[in-house]
């Protein structure tokens, strides 16, 4: 699962990381704690070109009844996202890139759940897999935008604090996981965890349980 993560880069930094430019104003980054329900900022491919815009986290299907269904939706596991229902045209037909800086998981000890700080190790950017889907409140309603990040079975380092993570694509593969014409066969072997390595990982502040805290105090590493 991925329940929480952070982008500590400016608009302009994410922007020019990503050779992409904004389809929206600008958000306010950055962000040390996004949850879900709340709006940042993905990455798409419109017109053969990388756009960022903002989205909700938790996905609303198109046709759901009720958008307190999409809170339940921020996760998407990898292994069935070709058969399910919820995801299945989006993913065929609609999916995103989500930036991030890292990602946190809880260990469990006996004191209690430890929040991790889990980040690439060179600082690079990272980008989770996701699909979207817009949603109609009514028929002639402006589209509530929304998405899900897909999981998968845990690297060797990122399983000794949890079972999932995110799938994470690499800058290689970026633009194939975006292109509208890459077919569906080509996708699904981007579904794995991260190369062992990649990533590096810390004991945080439970302060970040917390989603109305957001500083770059919450990826401080706590002294074990």
């Amino acid at each position: 699962m991925c329940g929480r993560f952070g982008q500590t880069a400016s608009s302009a930094e994410l922007a020019a990381a990503f050779e992409a430019s904004w389809q929206c104003t600008e958000p306010e980054l950055p962000r040390y704690n996004v949850a879900p329900t709340q709006h940042v900022p993905v990455l798409l491919s419109a017109g053969g070109r990388r756009v960022l815009d903002v989205f909700r986290w938790g996905l609303i299907p198109s046709w759901a009844k009720d958008p307190k269904i999409g809170n339940k939706m921020i996760n998407a596991r990898a292994e069935t996202v070709v058969e399910k229902p919820a995801y299945r045209a989006a993913f065929q037909r609609r999916r995103c890139l989500v930036p991030a800086s890292g990602f946190y998981e809880w260990m469990k000890t006996p004191g209690g759940k430890v929040p991790h700080w889990i980040h690439p190790a060179d600082g690079a950017p990272l980008t989770f897999a996701g699909v979207w889907e817009a949603w109609r409140p009514a028929k002639d309603a402006e589209p509530v935008l929304s998405f899900t990040i897909l999981t998968t079975t845990p690297s060797a380092d990122v399983s000794r604090v949890h079972d999932r993570m995110p799938v994470v694509v690499a800058p290689a593969d970026r633009d194939a996981w975006l292109g509208a014409d890459t077919p569906v066969p080509d996708l699904l072997p981007l579904l794995r965890p991260a190369p062992d390595g990649l990533l590096r990982m810390h004991p945080v502040s439970t302060a970040v349980n917390r989603p109305a805290f957001d500083g770059p105090e919450l990826i401080v590493p706590e002294i074990e």
